[in-house]
């Protein structure tokens, strides 16, 4: 994730919302494989990791699962806008613990997280371009998905920076399979506006570079240099090519007065891109009462990855554990 460019205020219709809805009605289907994207060394004491493909919209996600054996709940991890699931959420690194996923799978949680199109093992669509729509729709279908194959429960969704946003999309638009919402990184301000794309708006296609895989660890001392360099590793070996969104001013569409599910509001203490205001409009015009507002001491843009991931992980526990089935 890298800083988001300014924006100014503009109001802008919610058709967007009527073609996410239409668009919702998209087939699902699944094959599981065995897959190790990184290097096996990594993985040595990690928890087992499975490899779903799910078909979303016609369209094959890779979804990552680590399983636990009688699991009290079920969380789906979305990523944000550069990196994808497993450098975000299961980094492994020989002596360190890292991954969400596994801190998760040990609170008694089954995890799974999606490789959005163009991220990780999914490949880009025929149109190259990602969409907010298209990312939510994803979301839904997926989560869909997951709750089918465990009874039909309803799924703990927790999004990271631009997984955020597409997760607040995706919940307002179906939240029947969501049973909460975690939000970590939340950068959009709810009263500025988005530019929308030129009409001769071409794919870029950009190198990702180390500089920028490790960008988000901010505070000095918070994680080793080891585990910022494994993570760099694990990274640019996922997604070596940035992928290319259009389209960005549909975030426009995210109502918080429509958001009724349980919503937990996480916030690095010194992080640059999550702003308190932003939190704050956020926070006070969500539809329910089921809300909380966490705010990560000594955290930045990682702190699930640094010396705070004690408590971060605690306190996303102790949120969802109220809304098991």
């Amino acid at each position: 994730m890298q800083q988001l460019r300014a924006i100014q205020p503009r109001i802008y219709p919610h058709i967007c919302l009527i073609i996410l809805s239409l668009l919702c009605a998209s087939c699902v289907i699944s094959t599981d494989t065995n897959n190790n994207p990184l290097d096996d060394a990594l993985r040595a004491d990690a928890s087992p990791l499975k490899k779903h493909s799910v078909l979303s919209d016609s369209h094959p996600m890779a979804l990552w699962e680590k399983s636990h054996d009688d699991p009290k709940g079920i969380i789906l991890f979305v990523h944000g806008r550069t990196w994808s699931a497993l450098p975000d959420f299961d980094l492994q690194v020989d002596g360190e613990e890292l991954s969400l996923m596994d801190g998760m799978v040990e609170k008694g949680y089954g995890t799974y997280a999606i490789d959005l199109r163009g991220y990780g093992e999914t490949a880009r669509d025929d149109s190259q371009w990602l969409s907010p729509t298209k990312a939510a729709v994803d979301v839904i279908n997926v989560t869909r998905w997951i709750s089918e194959r465990h009874q039909n429960i309803q799924i703990h969704v927790f999004g990271w920076s631009y997984g955020s946003v597409i997760s607040l999309l995706a919940a307002q638009t179906d939240p029947s399979n969501i049973a909460s919402l975690t939000l970590f990184g939340f950068w959009m301000d709810l009263d500025s506006d988005l530019v929308k794309d030129p009409s001769n708006k071409v794919l870029e296609r950009r190198i990702n570079t180390a500089e920028a895989a490790a960008s988000d660890f901010i505070v000095p001392g918070s994680i080793s240099q080891r585990a910022i360099d494994g993570y760099v590793e694990a990274a640019l070996a996922a997604d070596p090519v940035r992928v290319d969104w259009r389209n960005e001013h549909e975030f426009l569409s995210i109502d918080p007065s429509r958001i009724d599910v349980p919503v937990l509001l996480m916030q690095g203490e010194f992080d640059p891109i999550a702003p308190t205001a932003f939190q704050a409009k956020l926070f006070t015009r969500l539809k329910t009462a089921n809300k909380s507002w966490v705010v990560v001491s000594g955290g930045d843009h990682a702190a699930f990855m640094e010396t705070p991931r004690p408590y971060f992980i605690t306190g996303f526990t102790d949120f969802i554990d109220r809304f098991n089935p």
